[in-house]
């Protein structure tokens, strides 16, 4: 590529790689930064299991023969198999521009469909009393408000609303806003919490920093809305780190493992062998609500369910035996 100069010259200009510009189309199509990591990582296995030929180079072939790898050699999950496919129709449909017949007829992996774990509430009970601090305020939200883990990671100051009871979960899962209802129990730890962010965020402004991401351009159209109190997160990291979108120095969210890796100590010293994980709590949520009689199309509300088929899955794990019926040996 190259580019006449002010000169009269000719200036060569080096061609964006390959990588590059995936991921500067993941940007201008405004992927989440861990749909942008995950779709990289693919591009760039599947690359190298080519023997780093171009992917202008292959075809049907080549990515049918990736795909049969990572299910019989990798054995890796329907959902994995299938993002990785995600990554390669990314590639070529957005960044390639090929228009490729084959691509349509490429079969995604069927999911099986799986009962959730679920806990008791005497589970979530013993589970929610060996965590601590903002962990533990953490958990009781995904259960008590039924948030996914990075809703409730990404919680910002301004969507809790104490006076209303209530918290208003943006940009969920689809690009969708909801709200959910703010439990009483965690009305005073979570006030505490607000005021332990205000005293980091002074300490940040006066430091010179102060600012928090802000997505979809928010930042240019209000200048002042990243160094605001209510855009910063309710869980903030213990430390500043470079945002690896444009390099500034921030204050993020706490990492989620943490959390995860909190829940799975809790789950051992309390004794229980479901694999409960952070989700669980959220499975537990919408089931615990049903067994109180809540209806189901409230329900889907609550979790940000496109489909009511979604949130039926729960009616199959009430406290109820195998499928309401009462076994004959009890009889």
């Amino acid at each position: 590529m190259s580019y006449a100069d002010e000169n009269g010259g000719v200036t060569a200009v080096k061609a964006p790689r390959l990588l590059d510009q995936v991921r500067a189309r993941l940007r201008l199509r405004h992927y989440s930064l861990r749909t942008e990591q995950a779709y990289i990582g693919w591009i760039r296995r599947f690359i190298l299991a080519n023997g780093k030929r171009h992917p202008r180079d292959m075809g049907a072939a080549e990515v049918e023969a990736f795909l049969t790898a990572l299910a019989t050699d990798g054995k890796v999950a329907p959902g994995t198999q299938n993002q990785a496919l995600s990554s390669l129709l990314f590639l070529y449909r957005e960044v390639l521009g090929v228009d490729l017949p084959w691509m349509e007829t490429m079969v995604r992996a069927k999911r099986p469909r799986r009962v959730p774990v679920v806990l008791s509430r005497d589970e979530v009970v013993r589970l929610l009393a060996r965590l601590d601090g903002q962990y533990a305020l953490m958990a009781s939200l995904l259960y008590g408000a039924g948030m996914r883990l990075m809703e409730a990671i990404r919680l910002r100051v301004k969507d809790v609303d104490f006076a209303r009871n209530e918290i208003c979960v943006r940009d969920g899962k689809g690009g969708k806003d909801r709200r959910v209802p703010l439990p009483q129990k965690i009305h005073e730890p979570l006030r505490q919490q607000v005021e332990r962010v205000k005293v980091i965020h002074r300490e940040d402004l006066d430091a010179g920093f102060g600012a928090v991401w802000l997505p979809h351009a928010l930042a240019r159209k209000y200048p002042s809305a990243p160094r605001e109190l209510g855009w910063q997160y309710v869980f903030p990291a213990a430390q500043r780190s470079r945002d690896p979108r444009d390099g500034e120095e921030r204050r993020h969210h706490v990492d989620e493992s943490s959390l995860q890796r909190a829940v799975k100590a809790a789950r051992h010293r309390a004794g229980i062998v479901k694999p409960a994980t952070c989700h669980t709590l959220r499975h537990s949520f919408a089931t615990h609500l049903l067994e109180a009689g809540q209806d189901i199309r409230t329900i889907q509300e609550l979790l940000g369910h496109k489909d009511v088929a979604t949130t039926q899955i729960y009616t199959h794990v009430l406290n109820r035996g195998g499928m309401g019926a009462v076994s004959p040996l009890d009889r």
